[in-house]
Parts: C-alpha cells; structure tokens; sequence
C-alpha cells in the first residue's frame, strides 16, 4: 500500500529543491521529517511539509506510521512565469520564474525503522565541545603566561 501527497505550483525552481530532497530518499520517514527540519533552505521547509501531509494520508489509510519510508520524491517542472527586466541601450532582458511540482510516495517496510534517536547526536557532539573548552584553557594559560 502506497500514501502519496502531491503538492503543485511551488514557487521555487526544481533544480533547488531536488538539493533538498536527495537527502532524503529511501529514508524512514521519521528520519526524512527530522533530516529536513535541519537544513536550512527554502526547499527544505516545503518538502518537509509535503512529507507530512504524506504522513497524515498514511494515517487516514491506516498505515503503521513506524514503518513508513520515503519510496518515491521527485520534483518535476511546473509553469513558467517570463517576465521581463529593462537593460542598457535600450534592450531586455528575459526572466523565467520557475515552478515545481513536489511528489511524495510513502511505503511500508517489512519491519519496522527506527531512525537514530536525536539524543545519540548530542551525546556525540559533548566530547566536542569539552576539547574545545580545554583548547581554550590552555590557551588563556599560555597567554597569562605572555603577559607575566
């Protein structure tokens, strides 16, 4: 069984959101939502939104939402908006604004994913941050040292 979302007219250019959206692939859909709520771009808060309505729809088709994964995300070609900007000499210059069409298949697995908890990263990042603070000590050290 298939959970699909199809979200049409976006206004951003496809060649920016397929960025955004390989990241996401073949992922569990928990891992999708939470991959896309980090990155920082304009593709990536539309694509999430898309992966969550999906998620809803899987919901409504009665679904186990733990075995969700993202089968299926494309972003094909939409309308082309051609406007004009004047130019020197008296020429213009041709803009096309761009659109998209987002498509979201969810699947179920044979077994259920868990994606890896967002706790076990900020478990990684401590030892990080401690040798940066001892890097820093050590570096107030030799420079009271300086100073003497």
């Amino acid at each position: 069984m298939k959970a699909r979302n199809v979200v049409k007219y976006l206004r951003i250019a496809p060649r920016k959101i397929r960025l955004v959206i390989d990241t996401v692939r073949n992922k569990p859909a928990k891992e999708a939502m939470y991959r896309l709520a980090m990155i920082n771009k304009k593709g990536a808060k539309l694509a999430y939104e898309a992966v969550k309505c999906a998620v809803a729809n899987a919901k409504v088709l009665k679904m186990d939402e733990d075995k969700l994964y993202v089968s299926e995300i494309k972003a094909d070609g939409g309308p082309v908006f051609k406007r004009f900007m004047s130019r020197s000499m008296g020429r213009a210059d041709r803009i096309l604004k761009r659109t998209t069409h987002l498509t979201v298949v969810l699947e179920e697995a044979e077994k259920a994913v868990n994606p890896p908890a967002p706790a076990a990263a900020a478990q990684e990042a401590k030892p990080k941050k401690k040798k940066l603070a001892a890097k820093q000590s050590l570096q107030g050290a030799a420079a009271g040292k300086k100073g003497k």
